[in-house]
């Protein structure tokens, strides 16, 4: 009997204390992600940081400067939408930070990210062998508020996330501002029996940053495998919203996309289909109740079917839901979602918004 309990105690040691259980799942923010734990005062001069290391659990590289919320000399007034403090990255300079993570797993890291002065300011994120330049021109809200995400896979246990500024500015007081930044594990999704889509309502997505109730904002042209939303592909030339339960009105669940720059902003899936075969697609149409008023309209594409579905928003957190079959051409059928206006809250003219959709579902039709 001991040796017994002995083997059973040990079996269930191992268990736990294996490569699966010893892989954490990883959620929240980086090492003094906030930037709120400061630099010695040796170690900054007015607000340039001076030393590779001037900034805690940081490397640095280049002119980076220490940002306080507020005005600025100069007459410039920064505003740090999730704390008190930012780094902001001058002519090629970079921050960056080692992270251990789960090889093959998909991460995104969320972050809140803008323009100082310059339209054409460009933030560069990097986690090699994968990177991506996320250009800073369009404002999405007008308080600085923009949080965007991007979306990676591990190639081993540990991964250099790094900003990096890649322009050449004039003025040496323009640069992108980085106030915070977060990652999360995420799950790839499968279809189900019940719908060919994976993560068709969205509830699979990045981190929310504490102190933000803007959404997080998807760059354009992220392909399926490395999406910061499972399963979907960003193919447009402007970003789309991932926005939550807590701070907007979703059709269901927890999590539904906002798409906030008209023909602009678009996201699609590929799905596994049989070739003659006819499917129905089912979504949900709405709005977020944050403002956004007036005549919308999302445009659907399934093979060569289109469904142009009206929505008339009164901000009141409202949704309908829409469908229409379509006949597979191949094994392969992208289905894509747009909206076919542009639309600014009524409270914010500054501020971009658009219709929702969710609860996406494509399922074989029995009989034609």
């Amino acid at each position: 009997m001991e040796v017994k309990i002995t083997f059973l105690l040990t079996a269930s040691f191992l268990l736990l204390t294996g490569p699966a259980f010893a892989a954490t799942f990883l959620e929240g923010y980086l090492d003094n992600g906030n930037f709120e734990e400061g630099p010695k005062p040796t170690d900054i001069k007015k607000t340039v940081l001076k030393g590779k290391y001037a900034l805690p659990k940081w490397e640095l590289n280049g002119f980076v400067e220490y940002i306080s919320a507020g005005p600025q000399p100069g007459g410039m007034y920064f505003a740090v939408a999730h704390g008190v403090h930012a780094v902001r990255l001058g002519n090629e300079a970079s921050i960056s930070q080692t992270v251990k993570v789960k090889p093959g797993a998909l991460y995104a890291l969320t972050f809140g990210a803008s323009r100082t002065c310059a339209q054409d300011e460009v933030l560069r994120v990097l986690v090699p062998p994968q990177k991506g330049d996320l250009p800073l021109q369009t404002l999405y809200s007008s308080n600085g508020g923009d949080t965007y995400a991007f979306g990676f896979v591990a190639t081993s246990n540990a991964v250099t996330v790094t900003f990096h500024n890649p322009g050449i500015q004039e003025d040496p007081a323009c640069g992108p501002l980085l106030d915070a930044v977060a990652i999360k594990e995420l799950f790839p999704p499968r279809p189900t029996r019940d719908n060919l889509v994976k993560n068709p309502g969205f509830e699979e997505g990045p981190y929310h940053l504490v102190n933000s109730s803007h959404g997080v904002l998807l760059p354009p042209r992220q392909e399926d495998l490395t999406s910061p939303l499972p399963g979907w592909i960003i193919e447009s030339l402007k970003a789309v919203k991932f926005i939550d339960s807590k701070h907007f009105n979703v059709p269901s669940g927890f999590a539904a996309i906002e798409l906030v720059a008209g023909r602009e902003s678009a996201i699609a899936q590929i799905l596994r289909t049989v070739p003659n075969k006819f499917y129905n697609l089912t979504f949900a149409v709405g709005d977020a109740k944050n403002g956004c008023h007036g005549s919308m309209m999302i445009e659907a594409f399934a093979a060569k079917d289109t469904l142009k579905v009206p929505f008339k928003s009164e901000g009141k957190g409202r949704f309908k839901t829409a469908s229409f079959k379509f006949k597979a051409l191949s094994f392969r059928t992208r289905i894509t979602f747009f909206s076919s206006f542009y639309h600014t809250r009524t409270d914010d003219f500054g501020s971009l918004c658009g219709p929702v959709l969710d609860q996406v579902r494509v399922v074989p039709v029995a009989h034609m």
